[in-house]
C-alpha cells in the first residue's frame, strides 16, 4: 500500500513504528526533514511494505506532542494472510496520555529551567477527561468517553500511550485483555487483567463482552510508579457501555498493581512473547527469522543520565553526549556532501570525559546485526524508540549489564517492536538487523528527556549504492546551509478554508491544518 499525506503546517510529523523501508526522507524528524513552514504544504509519500499492526503519528518538534496532533495508523494483513485469531467484530482505538493545563510552550520552558514536570492535571482517554467515578476527586461536568458495545461480541482494542512522560496501567473492569499484537508483531496470546503501557508503546487486545451487563464498566488508565494518594486526580476513566446495560458504573475502580512494584512490571514485560508460528506481513511464520542465530557485528552500551548543566543549560545525555540539532538535516547534508554537519563517532560506551553537546552519529554496518544495551541511570522509567526498524527485545534486568547477562537472553521468541522501556537502575538489551539504508532516529520517548538531548541517529550506508534506497524527493524542503535552494510555494494555504479528503484502496490523502510548527514522528 502506498500512502500520501499532505500537511499544511510549520511542522514535521513522525509515524511511530512505520519503517519507511530504505526511505528515511519520509521519517518526519529533524535529522531527515526541514520543518514545513506555516501556510506551506508538503506531501509524505511512502510505502508500508512488510508491516502489519497498530501505530500512531505525532508532531516531533519543540514539545508539540504535549499539545496533541496525534492519531492512529493501522496496517492490516493482506487478504492472503489469515489473522492468527478470529476476525473481531469491530476495532476500538484508544489514545491514553498524561495532560497538563499548561501549554506545550510553558512545559518546554519548565524543562529548559530544570523544573520537574510534576503531577499531570489529568489522564485523558481519546482527549476526554475522566468519568466522575469519585465526586470528591472529579468535578462535575467533564466530558468523558463512552465505548458502546454489544453483548457476546469481541472487539480489538488498540491502545497507544501517546503521553509526555507517564507510564500508564490500562484495565477494563471485569474483563480480560487477550494480548494479540504489539507494534507490528503478533504475540503469543495471553490474558492479562491489566497492562503497563509505557510512553510511546502500542498494544492490541481482544476483549470479549462476556459479562451480564448489570451495570456499565470502568475503562481505566492510571499512572504507575507514583504515590497513588497524591496522583489520585490523575486517573483516566472511560465507560464501557453494553447495549443492554442495566445502570451506570459505580463503586471503586478496578485495582491497579502495587504503586512502586517495578518487578511486577518487568516480569509482565518479559512475559510478552513473539508468536513464532503466525504469519504477519508475509505468509511465512514470524519465527522463520531466527534472530538468535545471527552473529553480532555492532555493539553499544548506551547509558543515560538525569538532566545536568552543560554550558549553563539543562541537558540530558546518552553516553555523555547531548544531541545538538544542526540547522541542516543530516540526510540533506549527506545527500549534498556537506562536511562539518555531523560526525560518525558516537562512542560504544560512556567515555571518561565531561558531558558535551555534539552531533555524533552511530556508524552502522549495512546488513550488520547490532546489539544495544540501554542502561538507565535515571530515577524514572525511560523509554527508547528506533525509527526505520523493529528490534528484538531479548533481555531486561535490574543492576548493571555485564557480558554474563547474555546468558539470560531470549534468543527464540523475544518480541519484535520499536519502543522499549528501561526501568530505573536496570538495563534492556535489543538486537537489530540493519538491512534498511538511511539515517535513522534513536530517541527517548519521554518528551522531557528527548527535548533536552536524549537522541542520536544511526547512519546505515549501502556501500554498493545499488539504487535500492529512495532518492531525494522532488518536493524536498531545504533549510540551513541549503536554504538558497528553496523556492517559495506559489500558493499559500488560507487557514480559513476547509480541508478536503479523498481516499481509495491504494492512496490516502490527508490534509491537516495546523497553525504552528512541528514534524510527524
Amino acid at each position: 500500500m502506498v500512502v500520501s499525506i499532505s500537511l499544511l503546517i510549520l511542522l514535521v510529523k513522525c509515524r511511530n513504528g512505520i519503517q519507511h523501508r530504505k526511505n528515511c526522507w519520509q521519517d518526519g524528524v529533524s535529522g531527515t526533514n526541514c520543518p514545513i513552514q506555516a501556510g506551506w504544504n508538503w506531501t509524505y509519500d511512502f510505502q508500508v511494505k512488510d508491516q502489519i499492526g497498530s501505530f500512531f503519528y505525532f508532531p516531533s518538534l519543540s514539545f508539540q506532542r504535549a499539545a496533541g496532533g496525534y492519531g492512529g495508523v493501522i496496517i492490516n494483513n493482506r487478504d492472503i494472510i489469515p489473522l492468527p485469531f478470529a476476525v473481531p467484530d469491530a476495532d476500538v482505538t484508544l489514545f491514553i496520555t498524561d495532560w497538563y493545563t499548561k501549554s506545550h510552550k510553558e512545559l518546554r520552558k519548565d524543562v529548559e529551567r530544570g523544573t520537574n514536570l510534576g503531577i499531570p492535571d489529568g489522564i485523558l482517554i481519546n482527549g476526554l477527561g475522566p468519568f466522575r467515578f469519585d465526586e470528591a476527586i472529579v468535578p462535575d461536568g467533564f466530558p468523558f468517553l463512552t465505548i458502546n458495545v454489544e453483548p457476546g461480541k469481541t472487539y480489538r482494542f488498540r491502545v497507544h500511550n501517546v503521553g509526555i512522560s507517564t507510564s500508564l496501567n490500562f484495565r477494563i473492569q471485569n474483563h480480560n485483555l487477550l494480548l494479540v499484537e504489539t507494534e507490528g508483531s503478533y504475540t503469543v496470546q495471553q490474558n492479562y487483567a491489566n497492562m503497563d503501557i509505557h510512553v510511546g508503546q502500542s498494544f492490541s487486545f481482544l476483549v470479549t463482552m462476556d459479562q451480564n451487563a448489570s451495570s456499565d464498566y470502568y475503562v481505566v488508565a492510571s499512572p504507575r510508579f507514583v504515590n497513588s494518594s497524591s496522583w489520585a486526580k490523575a486517573t483516566g476513566v472511560a465507560i464501557l457501555h453494553y447495549s443492554n446495560s442495566q445502570g451506570p458504573a459505580s463503586g471503586p475502580l478496578p485495582d491497579p498493581p502495587n504503586d512502586f512494584d517495578t518487578y511486577f512490571s518487568m516480569n509482565q514485560a518479559r512475559s510478552i512473547r513473539w508468536n513464532v508460528s503466525a504469519g504477519a506481513a508475509r505468509p511465512n511464520p514470524q519465527g522463520s527469522f531466527k534472530y538468535g542465530e545471527i552473529t553480532v557485528t555492532d555493539f553499544y552500551v548506551i547509558l543515560n543520565r538525569p538532566a545536568e548543566l552543560i554550558n549553563g543549560k539543562w541537558r540530558t545525555t546518552l553516553n555523555g553526549i547531548s544531541y545538538f540539532t544542526p540547522s541542516t538535516p543530516l540526510k540533506l547534508a549527506q545527500q549534498f556532501n556537506i562536511s562539518g554537519v555531523y560526525k560518525l563517532d558516537f562512542p560504544n560506551k560512556l567515555m571518561n570525559r565531561p558531558a558535551k553537546l555534539d552531533t555524533s552519529l552511530i556508524n552502522g554496518t549495512f546488513k550488520g546485526f547490532m546489539e544495544i544495551i540501554f542502561q538507565n541511570n535515571d530515577t524514572t522509567v525511560q523509554n527508547y524508540h528506533m525509527d526505520g526498524y523493529a528490534f528484538f527485545v531479548v533481555g531486561m534486568d535490574f543492576g548493571v549489564w555485564t557480558e554474563n547477562s547474555r546468558g539470560t537472553y531470549n534468543k527464540w521468541d523475544g518480541v519484535a517492536r520499536c519502543t522499549t522501556q528501561v526501568f530505573p537502575g536496570a538495563w534492556t538489551a535489543i538486537l537489530i538487523s540493519l538491512d534498511s539504508a538511511g539515517i535513522w532516529n534513536l530517541r527517548a520517548e519521554n518528551l522531557d528527556s528527548w527535548y533536552l538531548g536524549q537522541e542520536l541517529y544511526v547512519s546505515v550506508v549501502n556501500p554498493e549504492s545499488d539504487g535500492s534506497e529512495a532518492g531525494l524527493p522532488d518536493n524536498a524542503i531545504y533549510c540551513g546551509v541549503l536554504s538558497s535552494l528553496q523556492k517559495d510555494q506559489a500558493q499559500r494555504v488560507r487557514f480559513s478554508s476547509s480541508p478536503s479528503m479523498s481516499c481509495s484502496s491504494t492512496t490516502i490523502l490527508v490534509l491537516l491544518l495546523v497553525a504552528f510548527g512541528a514534524f510527524i514522528g
